[in-house]
């Protein structure tokens, strides 16, 4: 099927009488999104944008699942190996630098010599909810950060545990706690922090108090993309066929050195780099503190990642006009079905 794939012809994509076509590929993890995009990319010389906030960290390779060198080498990839590890990428960054990079890409507006003019089909695939709906909704104009907070629900996590902090945040948003896993601190921090700041700052003025929730706000002042059409492709697999998958992956993960890298990024950076925090690493941090035998690690990481797919296909099934294939995306007649719905849009 890639044979043939690639010696069609390429199609000329449309001159720029109209808005330009971008796609969204979306889904689960380990439901063949990588795979999907590279194909469609192949097609229709494509390039593709990285939606993935753990993928976008140096150094961190096994337990992303990144697509491998050759692929890099055949289809530009962008947002990828892109952040250093101790740094931290909000939602608000993330979508301001794949929007420049989709106008590059499809609009012939390049601010980098080396990116030259291009008009190729800029193709989003990822599997962070968050961050995609940044990109395509914009953000809400939330408080300004407040560090003194931060510092105490910080605190307070480190000695009371995620979960406590979890625990405030349903109390004061259930909405954003349903979104938002136990786990991810930082955007538990923030929510929590969006929810106290707003109620504080309606108390200092002349209105009665009300506490303004971060769905609340979600909903208020956003900037969405503008000037693209979006095609978004959703891959659907059987949940029983995806559930084997995300297991024979995580397996494999282990398998190839996830521990060793874990332990080697573990020594260079510290606990402080916030990947590590993420599914995978996580449990193989826990296995080098001996807090899991390795295999409760790697069974806690199959949970862990099933428990994450079912999040995501809650969160995207909330996303309009999606294209849903039944299947996994390195299915050629998956792949031939997301190839004819973009040729009906170009």
């Amino acid at each position: 099927m890639e044979r043939t794939l690639k010696s069609q012809k390429l199609p000329k994509l449309p001159k720029l009488d109209r808005e330009p076509l971008f796609v969204v590929v979306l889904g689960p993890t380990a439901s063949g999104k990588t795979a999907l995009a590279l194909a469609i990319a192949r097609r229709f010389r494509g390039e593709i944008v990285n939606c993935d906030s753990v993928a976008m960290y140096r150094e961190f390779e096994i337990g992303t699942a990144k697509p491998s060198a050759a692929e890099r080498a055949e289809v530009p990839h962008h947002l990828l190996d892109y952040v250093d590890p101790l740094a931290d990428v909000s939602a608000g960054e993330y979508a301001r630098q794949a929007r420049r990079i989709l106008r590059e890409i499809a609009l012939h507006e390049s601010v980098s010599q080396e990116s030259g003019q291009r008009g190729h089909l800029p193709i989003v695939s990822g599997g962070t909810g968050l961050y995609l709906r940044a990109l395509l909704e914009g953000l809400f104009p939330g408080p300004q950060r407040s560090e003194e907070l931060r510092e105490n629900l910080r605190g307070r996590a480190e000695k009371r545990g995620t979960e406590h902090l979890h625990r405030i945040l349903r109390r004061l948003d259930s909405s954003a706690a349903n979104r938002i896993h136990a786990n991810d601190v930082p955007k538990v921090i923030r929510a929590i922090e969006v929810c106290l700041s707003s109620r504080q700052s309606s108390s200092r003025s002349s209105r009665p108090i009300t506490r303004r929730t971060m769905t609340e706000l979600w909903q208020e002042g956003r900037e969405p993309l503008h000037g693209f059409r979006i095609l978004r492709l959703g891959l659907n697999p059987n949940r029983e066929a995806l559930y084997a998958r995300i297991n024979q992956r995580a397996a494999k993960m282990f398998g190839q050195g996830l521990i060793a890298e874990t332990e080697m990024l573990l020594e260079k950076y510290g606990a402080q780099a916030r990947p590590l925090a993420s599914l995978g690493y996580k449990q193989a941090v826990q296995f080098l503190r001996g807090e899991l035998d390795r295999e409760s690690a790697l069974r806690a990481a199959q949970q862990a990642h099933r428990n994450y797919a079912k999040r995501q296909i809650t969160w995207f099934r909330r996303e309009p006009d999606v294209h849903w294939l039944a299947g996994f995306g390195d299915d050629p007649d998956i792949q031939a079905k997301a190839i004819a719905a973009v040729e009906q849009e170009v």
